[in-house]
């Protein structure tokens, strides 16, 4: 019953009579009037007989409020069945709240244990790491040590073949412009030496003068024989029999070719020093002429030995590759291991927040069981019981001042008033002024 209720039943109510003590009920009278009504009632006549003694005072019922309060506590204390029944939703969430922690542990331990399981990792990462950045280092000075075959001067012989090839590039790049020239598209004088005739300083702007044709024949094909020799280094590198007779063939072409301007060349300068009885120049005569054989040998052997040194080189490279292959596998490797070992990292401070979280939590949750335990331990007072059986009480207090104490209309009201604002601070003191009825109050008594 609110305070409004209160204030309007006294001032609706006229002069009653003296309410009569009553007997204790006895048991007939409780098997039909539940425990709830004659507690009610108990406080209502407790509240009535108090103020009679005190004329009403509302002081002095501030005081035997808080006896009141103290009497209720008592009466929850001894009802056990009760007390378990309220303390039951508590009992449950601690045994929640236990296993709850049981749960943590279990999964702080396998945390723990990946974290151990991915620092070894990491380690173990790490010394891979270190081994494979000494064998980079190692492998060109000790190639055999890791089954590689090349051989540690693999450099130098490189270099020294490069540096071979390129004169021997330009040279025959000027041989064959000049005799390219000379047998196809030159006039012999007979003023000129042979080595004038044979091999012409200006040869390569001669030609581009008489056209473009004559210009690019000259210009490119010393690329021709560049191109047979690099053929020479293919098919030495694949040693089968199919190879061994396209090599073969290519020397016969070469040869031929040289021949041809060899023949051509000692053609011109045969018909500038032919006389009458001369006969005519054919391959018997160019057989036995020296210069023939000297343009012959002079482009075919450096063709030849073009294509050779061509070949070493390609061969010293390749072998320069080996270890160089190798130490980019083993530098790929170690990117490879140093990402595992970030991805790593990344899950070892994921692993340590879990961990953190799961400390934490556990931590909370100890201090939830030890709140529910201190619930389980105390007194559950419900609030919302003892509002009502507390208004019990200042009914009867108030009862007695409607009916029993001689003074004005208005006077007695004030005392009401009085009495209502005692009653509402006494709820507040104990917490069940509350709009949560299902609110309870622990007390450790």
């Amino acid at each position: 019953m609110d305070t409004t209720s209160i204030k309007n039943l006294f001032k609706l109510k006229s002069v009653l009579i003296e309410p009569k003590p009553e007997p204790l009920p006895s048991n007939n009278d409780l098997n039909d009037e539940s425990l709830e009504e004659t507690r009610k009632r108990t406080y209502h006549e407790s509240g009535y007989r108090d103020s009679s003694r005190t004329n009403g005072n509302h002081s002095t019922l501030s005081i035997c409020l808080d006896a009141v309060y103290s009497k209720f506590q008592n009466e929850e204390k001894e009802m056990v069945e009760k007390q378990k029944n309220l303390k039951e939703s508590y009992v449950n969430e601690q045994k929640n709240r236990e296993t709850e922690i049981k749960a943590l542990f279990v999964s702080q331990e396998t945390k723990e244990e990946q974290l151990q399981s991915k620092s070894a990792e990491i380690e173990n990462h790490q010394h891979t790491i270190e081994t494979l950045k000494a064998e980079i280092l190692d492998l060109p000075r000790n190639p055999e040590k890791y089954n590689i075959k090349a051989t540690r001067g693999a450099s130098a012989k490189f270099w020294i073949g490069l540096f071979l090839l390129i004169p021997i590039t330009l040279y025959l790049g000027t041989f064959y412009i000049s005799t390219s020239y000379s047998a196809f598209f030159k006039s012999f004088d007979a003023k000129s030496t042979i080595i004038q005739s044979v091999l012409d300083a200006q040869a390569l702007s001669k030609a581009w003068n008489e056209g473009v044709i004559e210009g690019a024949f000259v210009t490119l094909i010393p690329f021709v024989f560049l191109g047979l020799g690099y053929l020479i280094h293919m098919f030495w590198e694949n040693k089968t029999r199919a190879n061994y007779i396209k090599l073969g063939l290519l020397f016969i072409v070469t040869f031929i070719f040289d021949c041809i301007l060899a023949y051509e060349i000692e053609s011109k300068l045969y018909e500038l020093n032919r006389t009458f009885n001369s006969p005519s120049f054919d391959l018997k005569i160019a057989f036995t002429k020296i210069q023939f054989w000297g343009i012959i040998f002079a482009g075919f052997i450096v063709y030849i030995i073009w294509g050779l040194v061509f070949d070493f080189v390609m061969k010293e490279h390749r072998e320069k590759d080996k270890i160089k292959n190798e130490q980019e596998i083993r530098q790929k490797k170690v990117e490879f291991f140093q990402e595992k070992i970030n991805v790593l990292k990344k899950e070892i401070e994921e692993i340590l927040a879990s961990i953190g979280t799961i400390k934490e939590t556990v931590i909370k949750t100890r201090g939830r069981i030890e709140e529910l335990q201190n619930i389980i331990d105390g007194v559950i007072i419900p609030t919302k019981d003892y509002k009502l059986y507390a208004s019990e009480y200042v009914q009867g207090w108030i009862t007695f001042i409607g009916e029993k104490i001689a003074v004005s209309r208005t006077e007695k009201q004030t005392m009401i008033d009085d009495c209502i604002v005692t009653y509402n601070t006494n709820l507040e003191t104990v917490g069940a002024n509350s709009d949560n009825q299902n609110l309870v109050y622990l007390s450790s008594l």
